[in-house]
Parts: structure tokens; C-alpha cells; sequence
């Protein structure tokens, strides 16, 4: 299982933010080929390390890395990419991160 790993700082409009995330981007990323469960943070992130205005967290989870850039080629994908210009504009406003494998230690 793979998963891609979205996080957002702070939006400076925090009511503009919740609203196009949960009722345009996450509608829209839910339509993902190959998404296999979507997963966001609620309340309040506690950050022990790092950058400490951590806003929201989403876990996308596929099958594989394969299925991951497949999904994002689509032109759902393609939209997806676009939308989050939208949704945070700033590159430094949100980091992404691909993983290709979690296993247990």
C-alpha cells in the first residue's frame, strides 16, 4: 500500500480554506482512479518538530506508486493539481510527499 502525504499551513482565510477543501477539492480528489481510502486530520496538530503552523493533514492511500502517478496523470488528477493551486497557492504553503511502502518495525 502506498499513500501520498498532503500537508497544509495555516491559510490566512481559515473559513475560505474549509470551505472549498471539503466541499470542492476532497468531492473532486475522491474521483482519483485508484483511491483507495482518503483520510484528513480533524482538530487541533501537535508538532513536536519542524514548522509549527501545521493546519491539515490528508492521507490518500493507493495500491502503489504506480497507481499514484497513474491516478495523477488522469485528468482527474490533472484538475486535482490545478484545484490545489486554488486551495493554496503558495508552493511553501503546502508539502506533498509520496511513500511507497509502510511496513511495521
Amino acid at each position: 500500500m502506498a499513500r501520498m502525504l498532503v500537508i497544509y499551513r495555516t491559510p490566512r482565510d481559515i473559513e475560505a480554506f474549509e470551505r472549498h477543501y471539503w466541499d470542492i477539492h476532497i468531492p473532486l480528489a475522491k474521483n482519483l482512479p485508484g483511491l483507495r481510502k482518503y483520510e484528513v486530520s480533524r482538530g487541533p496538530i501537535a508538532v513536536l518538530s519542524g514548522n509549527k503552523d501545521t493546519y491539515l493533514i490528508a492521507n490518500l492511500h493507493f495500491d502503489s506508486l504506480a497507481a499514484i502517478k497513474e491516478a495523477f496523470a488522469s485528468e482527474c488528477g490533472q484538475e486535482c493539481a490545478r484545484d490545489r493551486r486554488l486551495l493554496a497557492p503558495n508552493d511553501e504553503d503546502v508539502q506533498m510527499f509520496l511513500i511507497d511502502e509502510v511496513i511495521s518495525a
